[in-house]
Parts: structure tokens; C-alpha cells; sequence
């Protein structure tokens, strides 16, 4: 079944995460902060919610019983905290293409963290890809003059979430919960601070933008439930590659939907980038009929000597 198809699940979640930009051009003015906080309090009922809907979610005694979960769940919130925090950022000060960057960037980091960490191997492809995408960012940086710093950001922040999902041993809903719970204190203290100091654009503000502040919670966890499930049921390095499916559609958006200005050293880069993308789909086709083949054969063989 799909719904358990790890590969699949990474396609469809960066797939949601590419046209999210859309959603976030309806709030142009918005504050970061505040969004980052309403975002917090909106899904927590939420969470709540479709969590009881999960037949074998973890028990609230086995979630104090696994400390190591517990505390990978308070990293993880703050990891995703500040990766969403540069991202809206972006979507709303129309630094789409940088979105773009930053998660062009994401499969190299979780390829690298794949490798430090949990000793997951480059095939040739693989690291083809990795060579073409550091060219083509070092391109970029020298022809820029600058190094692209929010870009980074995300796209090692995202990564480093990767990574501590793959610690967390509770199920999807009651992990992601906890997340944000413990987040919970971040976005009382930003909804006071913003209200003493009158930078709450909230506050002023019509029935439609709470409305669409509101609405930041499912936009949030709908892909964010899918990358989750895709964690547990494949390597970093196939979701490093499935990643490339978010900045491309953001780029599409940026550069055809938003008329954001585009350079030769960007789409010089970006082209480098595409190319190692390519070397690494085809490696996937090759997998995938080499391991169809075999599947084949071992059917045939049971078929012609029953008894073994």
C-alpha cells in the first residue's frame, strides 16, 4: 500500500511543501514571529485531535518511560522552529528563489548526515550528484560575492531534523505532538512580547487574516505527517533525493508564478544542480528494474523447484 511506501510518502510530503509558497502570498505583512506562534497554538488542538484517531499510538507512560524520545522531541521542535522560521521568512519578504536554494542545498546536508551519522553509503551517482550541487553552489557564492546564508539555514536546519526523527521511537502523531508542545513556552513569550511592544500585526487585523493564520497549522503538519512516516520507512539518503521535488516546484513558482529577477550564476547554478538530480533519478530507474528482475527470478525459481 502506498500509504506505507516510504519513497512515495517523501515525494508527496515535498510535493505539499513546494506549493505552500502559494498559501503564504495571501499574507504578505505578516510577522514571522507571530506566525511562528500561531502556528504553535493552532496545532496543538489539532494534533491533539488527530492523534486520538491513531489505534496504536504510544501511551503517555511509555512517552515518560523513554527519556532519550522525550528529549530528541524538544530538539527536534526547536530544529523545526528555526527551519520554519527562515522559511516563512522567505515566502513572505518574496525570497521564494532562496526557498528554492535552501532546500537545493537540504539534500546535500542530509546526505552528509546520512553518512557521518548513521553510515549510509554514496553509490557513484550519489556522489556525482553531491559534486555538481557544491560546484554549483560555490559558482554562485563567487560570482554573487555573498554567501547565501538564509538559504543555508534552511537547508541544514531541515536536515538536522531529518536526523533526529530517525531517534525518536514514538509514533508519528504522539512525536510531532511533543514537538510542539514543548514549543509551547516560545509562543506564549512571542505573543507577549509582541503585544508589550506593539509589533503584533495580529492584533489589528480582520476575520480573514485569522482565519489564514489559523489555517498555518494544517499547511504546516499535512506535509509534515507525510515526511514523518517517509523517516521510518526509508534512508536519509532517499530522502535527500526526493528533496529536490520541493525547490524545483518552489523555483517554477518563483521564477514563472512570482516574476522574481533570476541571474546567469543563479540559473547557472541551478542548472548544476538539476544535472546531478538527473544522474541520481536515473540510478533510481536502474534500481528499481534490477530489483524488479530479481523479484522475477525468485518467483520462477520457487515456481520451478516447489519442494525447496
Amino acid at each position: 500500500m502506498w500509504l506505507k511506501n516510504g519513497p512515495v510518502l517523501a515525494v508527496l510530503a515535498f510535493i505539499l511543501w513546494g506549493i505552500t509558497p502559494l498559501f503564504y502570498k495571501m499574507l504578505p505583512d505578516a510577522n514571522v514571529l507571530e506566525l511562528l506562534a500561531q502556528r504553535l497554538f493552532w496545532s496543538i488542538p489539532l494534533l491533539l485531535l488527530l492523534r486520538l484517531l491513531f489505534k496504536n499510538r504510544t501511551t503517555w507512560q511509555q512517552v515518560w518511560q523513554d527519556k532519550r524520545s522525550l528529549f530528541c522531541c524538544l530538539l527536534g521542535g526547536l530544529i523545526m522552529s528555526v527551519s520554519w522560521t527562515t522559511f516563512i521568512y522567505a515566502l513572505t519578504h518574496n525570497l521564494v528563489l532562496d526557498a528554492s536554494l535552501g532546500y537545493f542545498t537540504n539534500p546535500l546536508f542530509s546526505i552528509a548526515l546520512g553518512v557521518i551519522f548513521l553510515h549510509d553509503k554514496l553509490s557513484r551517482f550519489q556522489r556525482i550528484a553531491v559534486v555538481l550541487a557544491i560546484t554549483g553552489l560555490v559558482y554562485q557564492i563567487i560570482l554573487l560575492g555573498h554567501v547565501p546564508l538564509l538559504a543555508l539555514a534552511m537547508g541544514s536546519t531541515f536536515a538536522f531534523y531529518g536526523l533526529v526523527r530517525k531517534f525518536i521511537r514514538y509514533d508519528i502523531m504522539t512525536a510531532l505532538t511533543l514537538e510542539t508542545l514543548w514549543m509551547l513556552p516560545l509562543a506564549i513569550a512571542i505573543t507577549l512580547w509582541l503585544h508589550a511592544t506593539g509589533g503584533s500585526i495580529l492584533a489589528g487585523s480582520g476575520t480573514k487574516t485569522y482565519i489564514l493564520y489559523a489555517l498555518t497549522a494544517p499547511v504546516t503538519f499535512a506535509p509534515l505527517l507525510l515526511f514523518a512516516a517517509a523517516i521510518k520507512r526509508t534512508s536519509l539518503t532517499v530522502i535527500g533525493l526526493a528533496q529536490y521535488v520541493e525547490p524545483s516546484l518552489q523555483f517554477l513558482l518563483a521564477v514563472l508564478a512570482f516574476g522574481e529577477p533570476i541571474n546567469m550564476p543563479k540559473m547557472i547554478s541551478f542548472s548544476l544542480i538539476w544535472l546531478g538530480l538527473a544522474f541520481c533519478i536515473y540510478e533510481l530507474f536502474q534500481q528499481h528494474w534490477r530489483y524488479r528482475h530479481l523479484a522475477t527470478d525468485m518467483v520462477r525459481g520457487k515456481r520451478n523447484h516447489p519442494g525447496h
